[in-house]
């Protein structure tokens, strides 16, 4: 006991002024605590209730002569009692027990206004002799089942189970010992745990233990010696404590456990809050000790001299001791913080941790403990245990407090210790995390920097900023680290960066690129595809044709659907990759297009393809530094070995060669361009692969002939095909683009011979044989008139009449051919008229006679009535019908010529008709000629006069 510390943890409440009140008037027997109060029992059989401050509350008569035992229920507010009351009759015992409930009371008209009495009880029946009482203990098992054990002088306990108010209970008997000498029960305790239900025993010479599940409930001796009265009591911990002269005991269910030793005949012994009591008698100077024990943490928390002490109990957080001569001590316990300030004067920092964490105090409060010894410990320069403190307190304490106070280099173990700890719970910030790598770096710690970035298990897991440990590392030159925290974390754009920017591993860069997701693996060439096309140029193209066509998974070496396309990239997202290195993208597109034949971004393909085609000198960087170096070079060896005149030689023809080259590669890539805007504008579509506008541009941007004339023929712009030619001055071409072009009978345009014969006119050179050749089809299609073919032709002063004379001669012949047809029919024509004109006079001013003899409708003899028309036609009346104005056989041929007559009427005043049939036809004036020979144009508007003397127009026939 000497070797404890002492402590004053405790203080007595009010010292000298608790006394138990006047209004109790008997001997104190028992006491109880529970639900706010104290209950007494007295010798003279009432039971009193106390508040808070030892003031009585109220008090009843609960038996007639005493009250030995009573226990204040937690879950209920019942009062059980054990009292003796007057004896009946000599074969009843007066000992009984009564439940009492306190939050009722009885009926009115009653002469006391006692707590209602539930149930009375007899203990001791036939079954159950009447023995002293020496022990009582009152288990809640579940409301309102209680389980009531009563220990007897005789080493017996008499159990009580069930409703007691109900009286539906069930008695048993437990045996402790055989020999019934000295085996009085000192004190019963009940362990419940869980469903496991057992309960202790001690009696001056044993310990033992019974289990109340088992039917009958058996019983385990676990110590040969027990105690006396009073020195009994159970633990938070579910232990049993027992008191001896030369130690204090704990029994677990299995036996006797660990012991404190404490000198001193023990009188009472109790249990609070974690603290073992202890009223020990001095038997050097006959007084009494109180002491309170915190075993956890070996100290003495509050010790006083007492005088003799006749009860032990604990209620409103308060430890009371009811002594003899009926004064009271009250004993509370300080608060935390004044505890602490006590062992922070003294410097004891472990005492007041062990406090704190046995108390178990919150995590905050025990941090500032922890920070309180790590300064005490920093302050007398011993940085290793105050660096241990100080790792308890992350979480607590901000990490800063304790990263300035070991910034030093001298204490850098030390903080890396600190700033391990602080990322293995996961608190490290992004400057923790930087302080931490930028250690190992310095102590060059391969090993520790190895276990914090790769001794993580899962993905997504580390404890530390992934972005900052990547660029630590990458800065320290620990790029295999770098790398692998940015591949476990999944970012991709670090371990590329890495990967190209400080090793140059391009291939590697390539191959995981493959490895990734498509989508993710698109955004990644975007970032970094230039630097890859540059210095793996076949391999990256490669890429690009698995992300954008799917190569590996499509079946089959045929075109792609285009649904499926539509979900994945398209080349045009890639076309900034290669804008120093046009020859790669033009691989690149090529094996597209090939691959694919729906492609959503084709039009924009084909434009970028084109006009990589058509431009006139692609810049390759990587081929120019080839042939510069290789020129400088043998320039270099040229110098040492041989004269400065063989350099510039040899700078020469390397010079000439690369122009050779170029030259070489631009025909190429033309014959290219001209099979892509074929292939791309093939005759069953009507709008091409490709932007025609754009196309156009190009070709005239880049001189492009061929292209120009395929687009101006697909685009049905002859004139601009002929005008291509005649720019040109290709004669022969022009002329076999006339008749490709010009022959109407394949949908061609006569009038572009009108433009070449217009083209050879103004030429100013002999083109004699060329004007021959297109005057031939332009007198087989008779495309120009004679005069406007002289008039054309006579432009030309190298031009000769001889080169007309045949087509003028020709001409003049057909010509009069066809003025000799036309006279005749004028003639014809004349005649016709002179007959018509004669007919109709004679109807107008001679009788007709009508000699046929059979109607023309049925062929019978004419007999009357009979209808004469003047077309000599005859019918009978009958054979008419109602169609008596028209002859039935001349009123069709009538007709129509009156419909024809409306119908050119109706024409005439379609003037749109007119004019566009003027335009379109090789003579207009044949069509004019047409449209006043039927008439159509002969009419005008009469004057007033002419109305008035019916007079014929002046332009009339």
């Amino acid at each position: 006991m000497y070797q404890w510390r002492k402590f004053e943890f405790f203080e007595e409440k009010n010292p000298g002024k608790c006394s138990v009140p006047e209004e109790v008037k008997g001997k104190i027997n028992c006491c109880s605590s529970g639900r706010g109060k104290i209950v007494v029992g007295c010798d003279d059989g009432m039971v009193n209730l106390i508040d808070r401050g030892f003031k009585f509350n109220h008090g009843f008569q609960a038996h007639a002569t005493s009250v030995l035992f009573l226990q204040q229920l937690k879950q209920r507010n019942f009062l059980i009692t054990i009292g003796e009351d007057e004896q009946t009759s000599p074969q009843l015992s007066p000992i009984c027990l009564k439940v009492f409930d306190l939050d009722k009371t009885q009926p009115e008209g009653s002469s006391t206004t006692a707590p209602d009495c539930v149930q009375i009880l007899r203990i001791f029946t036939n079954q159950f002799p009447e023995a002293k009482i020496t022990s009582f203990l009152v288990l809640e098992e579940a409301p309102p089942i209680l389980l009531i054990s009563i220990g007897l002088d005789n080493g017996c306990i008499y159990c009580i189970k069930g409703d007691i108010a109900r009286e539906r209970i069930s008695r048993f008997q437990l045996e402790t010992v055989t020999d019934k000498t000295d085996a009085s029960i000192t004190g019963l305790g009940f362990r419940v745990d869980g469903q496991a239900l057992q309960l202790f025993a001690v009696t001056p010479t044993s310990v033992s233990l019974f289990n109340l599940q088992d039917k009958p409930p058996r019983r385990h001796t676990l110590d040969q010696i027990g105690c006396n009265a009073n020195c009994v009591a159970m633990s938070d911990r579910l232990e049993l404590i027992v008191g001896r002269p030369e130690a204090v005991y704990f029994y677990e269910v299995d036996g006797r456990g660990p012991c404190s030793a404490f000198e001193g005949e023990k009188k009472f012994v109790g249990w609070f809050r974690g603290y073992l009591l202890c009223v020990i008698a001095d038997q050097r100077n006959g007084k009494n000790t109180f002491n309170i024990y915190d075993l956890k943490n070996r100290l003495i928390a509050h010790s006083t001299v007492i005088s003799e002490v006749s009860h032990l109990i604990c209620e409103w957080g308060n430890i009371i001791l009811i002594m003899s001569d009926r004064t009271v001590i009250s004993v509370g316990e300080k608060d935390m913080e004044s505890k602490l300030d006590m062992l922070f004067k003294k410097n004891l920092y472990t005492v007041a941790i062990n406090l704190v964490q046995s108390q178990q105090a919150d995590a905050a409060a025990t941090a500032e403990v922890l920070r309180k010894y790590g300064d005490h410990l920093y302050g007398k320069q011993d940085y290793d245990e105050a660096m241990s403190q100080y790792i308890y307190t992350i979480g607590y304490l901000e990490p800063s407090y304790v990263i300035q106070k070991f910034l030093d280099a001298q204490r850098i173990y030390n903080l890396t210790n600190y700033l391990e700890k602080l990322h293995e719970k996961g608190l490290g910030s992004k400057d923790h995390t930087t302080l931490l790598l930028n250690c190992y770096t310095k102590l060059k710690d391969v090993e520790k920097l190895n276990v914090f970035i790769k001794g993580e298990d899962g993905i997504g897991e580390h404890k530390f900023d992934v972005e900052t440990a990547i660029r630590v590392c990458r800065a320290a030159g620990y790029h295999e680290h770098a790398m692998y925290v940015a591949k476990k974390a999944g970012k991709h754009e670090w371990y590329l960066k890495i990967l190209l920017e400080d090793l140059d591993e391009y291939q590697e860069a390539l191959q995981y690129i493959s490895s990734l997701e498509p989508s993710q693996a698109g955004i990644t060439m975007k970032e970094y595809g230039k630097v890859l096309v540059e210095h793996k140029p076949v391999e990256t193209v490669e890429i690009l044709m698995k992300l954008c066509t799917e190569e590996e998974e499509s079946t089959g070496g045929g075109t792609l659907d285009g649904t499926f396309l539509s979900m994945l990239p398209s080349p045009v997202d890639f076309l900034n990759m290669f804008v120093h290195h046009p020859k790669s993208l033009m691989d690149f597109l090529e094996r597209y297009i090939s691959k694919v034949r729906e492609s959503p971004a084709q039009v924009e393909i084909h434009n970028t393809l084109l006009e990589l085609y058509l431009s006139s000198d692609l810049n390759f960087p990587s081929m120019a530094q080839e042939i510069i170096g290789e020129g400088l070079n043998l320039g270099r060896s040229s110098t040492v070995g041989g004269s400065l005149t063989e350099s510039e030689s040899k700078e020469k023809l390397a010079a000439d060669n690369k122009d050779k080259d170029k030259e070489k590669d631009r025909l190429e890539r033309l014959k290219r361009g001209l099979s892509l805007l074929k292939n791309g504008w093939p005759s069953d579509l009507v709008h091409p692969l490709y932007d025609v506008d754009l196309a156009i541009i190009l070709c005239e941007m880049n001189a492009f002939k061929e292209g120009l004339l395929f687009l101006y023929e697909k685009m049905k712009l002859y004139k601009e095909v002929i005008t291509c030619y005649m720019q040109a001055h290709d004669h022969e071409g022009l002329i076999a683009c006339c008749k490709k072009l010009g022959d109407s009978n394949c949908g061609g345009d006569p009038s572009l011979w009108g433009d070449l014969l217009k083209y050879f006119g103004e030429l100013g050179e002999d083109c004699s044989k060329e004007v021959k050749e297109v005057l031939t089809y332009i007198e087989r299609d008779d495309i120009l008139p004679p005069i406007i073919v002289l008039q054309t032709l006579a432009k030309n002063p190298c031009l000769t009449l001889s080169v007309v004379k045949d087509y003028i001669s020709r001409k003049l012949e057909k010509e009069s051919k066809l003025i000799e047809e036309d006279h005749r029919a004028v003639e014809k024509y004349q005649e016709t008229t002179l007959n018509m004109r004669e007919e109709i006079h004679d109807l107008r001013t001679n009788a007709r006679i009508f000699q046929l003899s059979k109607c023309t409708e049925c062929t019978f003899t004419l007999d009357l009535p009979a209808v004469h028309f003047m077309c000599m036609h005859s019918f009978h009346q009958l054979c008419l019908g109602d169609n008596e104005k028209e002859c039935p056989q001349c009123a069709p041929e009538y007709r129509s010529v009156m419909e024809m007559k409306k119908s050119l009427e109706h024409n005439s005043k379609d003037h749109d008709r007119f004019f566009q049939q003027v335009k379109n036809s090789k003579d207009g004036f044949s069509v004019i000629a047409e449209y006043f020979g039927k008439g159509m144009v002969s009419k005008t508007s009469l004057t007033e006069a002419q109305k008035t003397a019916n007079l014929p127009s002046r332009n009339g026939f």
